[in-house]
């Protein structure tokens, strides 16, 4: 006869994978993150042993723990869709307009969030119920404990939020959730359901745990039930806040040819004007109607490329002109880089092992490129000063490729403090990324931690620094 399986024993066992999966999350995921989650899973295991090596307990007695919570949040976790992560199973507390503490009808003063996130772009919270859905009440006769007002909650923080504001709330029931809870939700909450099959598979990646000198597979946990529904903070729409658009302040220019969709294959040598040609053609001209221009905008797949990004492409270090560098007599190469000659050297080593421009051309392939008005200036201005004459035609070249818009930065940005770190040209820049719901692309890190540091989500995508040569 088979031995009865210890409830506890392999609630352990799924802690401990839990734990082992939390340290092979995605590098992307902040430090904070990571530590925060990783709390909760060791208390899950403490709690679990304690429980284990007490005398007093029954295997028969009813088991309440968290695994399968913590679980689904490091499955969402592990995605690429999802970015930008700033908080992880912690409350949000939040002050109205009036400075008074904000509370809700249970007087509560903070939010639950699971995962404060950008998913596809789009600043997110994602709340997650790993509830038996049988046992998931809308209206519960304990304070504060039904599913109802606990929605209500965080959509009161949501919309009552600046700097942390999301544009939509996601409920993720890993385990399903019944047509009557449902149907509420979607009356209620105006929510609609939300496809996550297509970034989220249906089970979780499979652990793994050493026995006795051999590896076993643990099966990995199935989300094929699983129901993730949206409900829209508000109805955004890109053209409400449009400022003005005037005769060559959209457009640039571009070819209108077209371009085939896909990434950049890494292995193979990409040239600066291979990699241009990659981004989708823009309209032609500066005549073009706004309208035209917004249709676009509103289209998706947009990239913001802050003056890192447009400078990386157009360097003589990423083009081909590292080797030469560090060929220069010192002597000279001191005179023209002064103080920043390490910086450059040890850019122009890393160009040579690991060139930068296929993987740019992974990232920008196929996309609609965006910049604002203070980055071009800021970007001609720079290449006017450093540029060497390779670099400005490159620069005349990739401008003609991209849409300028006009500063715009959204209103979450807008929110947070103007500090040394949190400089207001930088709100700009990356705020008008955000409005645009495009991340964008930089190696402005110190920033982006800045911003991560304040709770807030933010998509960018991180690429290595390039200098302009004078070549």
């Amino acid at each position: 006869m088979a031995e009865k399986a210890d409830p506890v024993e392999d609630a352990k066992r799924r802690c401990a994978c839990l734990v082992d999966a939390i340290g092979r999350l995605p590098p992307s995921i902040a430090g904070s993150c990571r530590r925060t989650i990783l709390k909760l899973a060791e208390s899950e295991l403490s709690f679990l042993s304690r429980r284990a090596s007490s005398s007093s307990s029954s295997s028969d007695s009813p088991l309440s723990v968290n695994i399968g919570h913590l679980e689904a949040v490091v499955h969402i976790l592990r995605h690429l869709s999802v970015t930008g992560v700033s908080r992880v199973c912690k409350p949000i507390p939040l002050l109205p307009a009036s400075g008074k503490a904000w509370r809700t009808d249970s007087g509560s003063k903070i939010a639950h969030v699971d995962i404060v996130c950008t998913l596809k772009g789009i600043p997110v919270w994602i709340i997650i119920s790993d509830r038996n859905p049988k046992y998931v009440s809308w209206h519960d006769g304990h304070k504060g404990k039904g599913l109802r007002l606990r929605i209500q909650q965080v959509v009161d923080a949501a919309q009552s939020s600046a700097m942390l504001r999301p544009s939509s709330i996601i409920l993720f029931f890993s385990r399903g959730v019944t047509d009557c809870i449902l149907k509420k939700i979607v009356d209620e909450f105006q929510a609609n359901e939300y496809k996550m099959e297509a970034d989220f598979p249906l089970s979780g990646v499979g652990f793994l745990e050493e026995m006795e000198g051999e590896w076993i597979n643990i099966i990995a946990k199935s989300y094929k039930e699983s129901v993730a529904l949206e409900i829209k903070v508000d109805n955004f729409e890109k053209p409400a806040r449009d400022p003005e658009w005037g005769v060559g302040e959209s457009i640039l220019g571009a070819a209108e040819t077209d371009n085939p969709k896909g990434n950049v294959n890494l292995s193979y040598p990409t040239t600066f004007d291979t990699l241009i040609s990659g981004l989708r053609p823009s309209m032609k001209g500066n005549d073009m109607a706004s309208t035209k221009t917004r249709e676009v905008l509103s289209g998706g797949d947009l990239i913001n490329f802050d003056t890192t990004a447009i400078i990386a492409l157009v360097s003589d270090i990423s083009n081909g002109g590292a080797e030469k560098l560090l060929n220069t007599a010192e002597s000279e190469l001191s005179q023209r880089f002064k103080g920043n000659l390490p910086f450059v050297i040890a850019q122009a080593n890393s160009e040579i092992w690991n060139p930068i421009l296929p993987e740019l051309g992974a990232v920008i392939c196929g996309k609609n490129g965006v910049i604002c008005e203070s980055v071009l200036s800021e970007f001609q201005e720079l290449i006017a000063m450093y540029g060497g004459t390779k670099e400005k035609l490159r620069a005349d070249q990739i401008l003609k490729w991209l849409i300028v818009v006009p500063d715009n930065p959204s209103d979450r940005m807008i929110g947070l403090p103007t500090t040394r770190k949190l400089a207001k040209k930088n709100k700009v820049v990356f705020g008008t990324g955000d409005y645009w719901h495009a991340p964008t692309l930089t190696a402005n890190m110190a920033f982006v931690r800045a911003v991560s540091q304040t709770g807030m989500s933010l998509h960018t995508i991180e690429h290595r620094p390039r200098a302009l040569t004078g070549n």
